[in-house]
């Protein structure tokens, strides 16, 4: 969204809600039914702007441990200092990249920033439960389900010739 900064730089409001549909970046092996829902307020308070905006976005997927479907809504709350195109040196900018938002010929670009944070947020793996136990190695049965009874411990084949002597020794 590209919001008309003229009004609050020439100082007739000094609040502006704002409400709209951001469509995310894609993110592997997850699908985004709806777009992200953006909602928040910029103010204005005698010269220094804020941007606070909260984006939920719905999501799905699998489970990275046992591979069983994920839903669920991510919220990011997103909150910048707004300045003014010049206002601030270009070395101080670029060490304080993630703390502004650049009003740049009278407009203010929010999407690029809030993508770009809601895919740095966004989580790496999506877990079905925080204590998913996964799946068997051996049979890939879930192991939520119980246990399946494969061998928990697994020999070396390089000492298996070991092990049949072991074997033999105690008959």
């Amino acid at each position: 969204m590209v919001i008309n900064m003229g009004p609050i730089l020439r100082g007739e409001i000094t609040r502006m809600e704002i409400e709209y549909d951001l469509a995310p970046e894609p993110v592997l092996d997850v699908t985004f039914p709806q777009n992200a829902s953006v909602k928040g307020v910029l103010t204005d308070d005698a010269g220094y702007m804020r941007l606070s905006l909260r984006a939920t976005l719905p999501y799905r997927g699998q489970c990275a441990r046992c591979l069983d479907p994920v839903e669920g809504v991510f919220t990011l709350d997103f909150e910048r200092t707004v300045a003014a195109e010049g206002s601030i040196s270009e070395e101080r900018l670029a060490e304080m990249d993630d703390s502004y938002v650049m009003i740049r010929d009278g407009r203010l670009d929010v999407d690029e920033p809030l993508r770009e944070e809601l895919l740095m947020c966004f989580p790496m793996r999506l877990l079905c439960d925080e204590d998913c136990p996964g799946l068997c190695p051996k049979c890939g049965k879930p192991l939520r389900d119980g246990d399946c009874g494969c061998p928990k411990k697994e020999i070396d084949p390089r000492l298996a010739v070991l092990q049949k002597w072991v074997d033999k020794q105690e008959k």
